[in-house]
């Protein structure tokens, strides 16, 4: 299934601010990308008609299987390159905000390449 640049991101803001304080809402998503809470609720509920998120009784958001594969994949990539944008000289800040332009439009084969000429280079 082909799944939007932003649905991706609003997946992988999920597994972060999972990750960093264990247990999402809507409104920590909002709060984390900047978007106000009448957009973020309008994109849960597409998330959640197909089968990325679950939102509980207590509006308590968590990734499905098949949303976590996405979100893992986009924040791995997002991190990789990252990492390779530093390693290469460019300030940490500039080279988030690169990664975050390029995670989702890079092919797979040319991340593989990256991820391995990182691995091998600079590890």
């Amino acid at each position: 299934m082909e799944i939007h640049e932003s649905a991706e991101d609003y997946l992988e803001t999920i597994l972060i601010l999972k990750e960093r304080s264990g247990q999402v809402r809507s409104i920590d998503i909002a709060t984390e990308m900047n978007y106000t809470k009448p957009s973020i609720s309008v994109a849960m509920k597409k998330l959640r008609e197909n089968g990325y998120i679950e939102v509980d009784k207590d509006g308590f958001i968590t990734l499905t299987a098949s949303g976590y594969e996405i979100a893992s994949n986009i924040y791995n990539r997002h991190k990789v390159l990252t990492d390779f944008f530093i390693s290469l000289g460019v300030d940490q800040k500039v080279a988030a905000e690169d990664a975050c332009k390029i995670e989702h439009d890079l092919s797979d084969e040319t991340f593989e390449k990256i991820r391995a000429h990182a691995l091998t280079t600079y590890q």
